[in-house]
């Protein structure tokens, strides 16, 4: 059994994502000790923002005409769509940052995508877990409501795009502990953190019986 593991925060000691979904790897793992985990941690280890365009470009390039850089890239895509596709499981733990999904993350998937063409279903069945964490407050009522561009996109790449069997765990008010003017939202913040893990625990079972 293998468990593919994604992380994209770019501050992986403080990572709520990361906090949430070691609690559902640690599931798997008990379920599974004989299993692999193969990890790509995006924040700390970036994808070159150039591939997919080399990538790109190479597939309209005869092969012989094809650059160093070309085929690099190409070698890259083929990589990181595999490791996918051999996943038994899949957990990713993608932070909002910006309104708007994590540049690593957009450059990762669009590197899978180009693995296999925009329209295949390369987790087709598979049970993925989606972790994502947001600063602030995004739910029905509140003022950024309807500002987090991130959560949808996500949904649609691995859930309809990918078709994965895709649970997501979500945890909002991430900076209240920290920020000022957020105190009065400290106890709301802790306790969506505390029904975030507890989701994550519960998601975590499910994948590793999968």
């Amino acid at each position: 059994m293998n468990l593919f593991r994604l992380d994209a925060s770019i501050l992986p000691s403080t990572s709520v994502t990361s906090e949430i979904a070691d609690r559902a790897e640690a599931e798997w793992t008990a379920a599974h000790p004989e299993g692999t985990v193969t990890r790509r941690h995006l924040g700390t280890d970036p994808l070159p923002s150039d591939a997919w365009a080399l990538a790109t470009t190479a597939a309209f390039t005869a092969e012989p005409d094809r650059t160093p850089d070309q085929r690099e890239a190409l070698d890259l895509v083929a990589a990181l769509g595999a490791e996918l596709e051999s996943a038994d499981a899949v957990i990713l733990a993608v932070p909002l940052y910006n309104y708007g999904v994590s540049q690593h993350f957009k450059t990762w998937s669009d590197l899978v995508i180009a693995s296999a063409g925009p329209g295949t279903p390369l987790l087709k069945g598979t049970p993925a877990l989606l972790v994502t964490a947001l600063g602030g407050g995004y739910g029905p009522g509140t003022p950024r409501e309807g500002w987090d561009h991130s959560t949808p996109y996500l949904e649609r790449v691995v859930g309809d795009i990918w078709q994965a069997d895709l649970t997501v765990v979500r945890c909002e008010l991430t900076l209240a502990a920290t920020t000022p003017g957020m105190e009065g939202l400290r106890e709301t913040a802790a306790q969506q953190r505390a029904q975030a893990l507890d989701a994550a625990r519960d998601a975590g079972r499910v994948l590793a019986r999968a």
